[in-house]
């Protein structure tokens, strides 16, 4: 593709994402391309994505300057125009964001050239029971504690909503939505259930239904399994569930997760994608599922998730097998794979040795 527009989320707060910023708006000056800074938070906002992206004449291309937060704003934002999105990794322990500062320039001229590949990334939206709003008390205790506050999702323009099947909102996450209780002494109770039949009644911290992008984020941190973004499901994890079963469910991609507050329950919060977009209360219910839409994130190079995991979650090994020796690598892919697994995926990248 031919790159004529770039939109730039940069984290403001880091100084190498501020300089990354100049570097993209000089590439982008050399190469006659039109670039705009895109910040929801124009002038105090917040504005919503249109009005940001209109501001921005509609880039075809949004790059991050950031961790895994920026890269999940300008997310948001590809994927209402679906524009593609080039992540640049200035984070601490992303698994979003696959450039380095130093390599911008060269992500930049590749993607201008159409030397890569697009990674396409599921998503979850979202119908609820009715609009979600963030009381006043709410809101101002959210400001004080955590600064400032996203808008509640809008109604989604082009869906149609009743009593029975309830409002379709114009939410789009690309880690998780998240239901959680809103004071510290008082878990909530919440029906979970999955194809429209109860799974279970539970208490907890926290309910989240996670994409596979985002079974590393929060789902992992409760427990979850890691998921590899190459599949398509949703990932059910209770947080600190008071009861025996608190386990992770895998549901498929057509099985859609609900959660109901129920009667005697506190308020409960809802979170997309960790930011807090409305509260619910006790009758009150959402419906998590697979969005028709996708993101669709530029990459460079064969995507080494397995790679990443065992370097970003600093995954050691067992000593007994340190000491047991150092295991080569599995298959050589210096010939091509017999038939029978020539379908499979196969980095060609040495593993790290054992114990580093």
């Amino acid at each position: 593709m031919s790159v004529s527009r770039v939109g730039l989320v940069v984290h403001g707060g880091r100084a190498e994402a501020v300089e990354a910023g100049r570097v993209v708006r000089a590439w982008c000056d050399e190469n006659a391309v039109r670039s705009t800074d895109i910040d929801v938070w124009h002038n105090g906002g917040p504005r919503d994505d249109r009005t940001e992206l209109d501001a921005a004449d509609h880039p075809d291309l949004i790059v991050t300057l950031g961790g895994d937060g920026t890269f999940l704003r300008g997310a948001r934002l590809a994927v209402e125009d679906d524009a593609l999105v080039l992540g640049v990794d200035l984070g601490r322990v992303g698994f979003l964001t696959d450039v380095s500062a130093e390599d911008v320039r060269s992500a930049l001229d590749a993607v201008h050239e159409g030397r890569f590949e697009v990674d396409s990334r599921m998503l979850l939206a979202m119908r609820a029971s009715r609009r979600l709003e963030v009381p006043k008390d709410v809101e101002d205790w959210v400001q004080y504690g955590h600064g400032r506050l996203m808008r509640p999702p809008p109604v989604h323009p082009d869906l149609k909503g009743d009593d029975e099947w309830g409002t379709p909102l114009n939410v789009t996450a690309l880690n998780d939505i998240v239901v959680e209780k809103l004071t510290r002494d008082r878990q909530v109770s919440v029906g979970v259930y999955i194809c429209g039949r109860l799974l279970a009644s539970y208490s907890a911290d926290a309910l989240l239904v996670a994409t596979p992008t985002g079974s590393t984020a929060y789902s992992f941190a409760a427990g979850g399994p890691v998921v590899s973004p190459r599949a398509d499901a949703l990932v059910f994890t209770p947080v600190a569930p008071h009861m025996a079963f608190n386990r992770s469910i895998v549901a498929a991609l057509d099985e859609p997760v609900a959660l109901r507050i129920l009667e005697r329950s506190g308020q409960a919060a809802v979170s997309i994608d960790g930011q807090l977009r409305g509260v619910l209360d006790p009758g009150d219910w959402i419906a998590v599922y697979a969005a028709p839409r996708r993101l669709r994130a530029v990459r460079l190079a064969s995507m080494d998730f397995y790679g990443r995991l065992r370097e970003r979650m600093n995954l050691t090994d067992a000593p007994a097998a340190v000491a047991d020796g150092c295991p080569p690598r599995l298959w050589s892919i210096s010939t091509p794979p017999p038939a029978d697994i020539a379908h499979l995926e196969m980095l060609p990248v040495p593993d790290p040795p054992i114990g580093q």
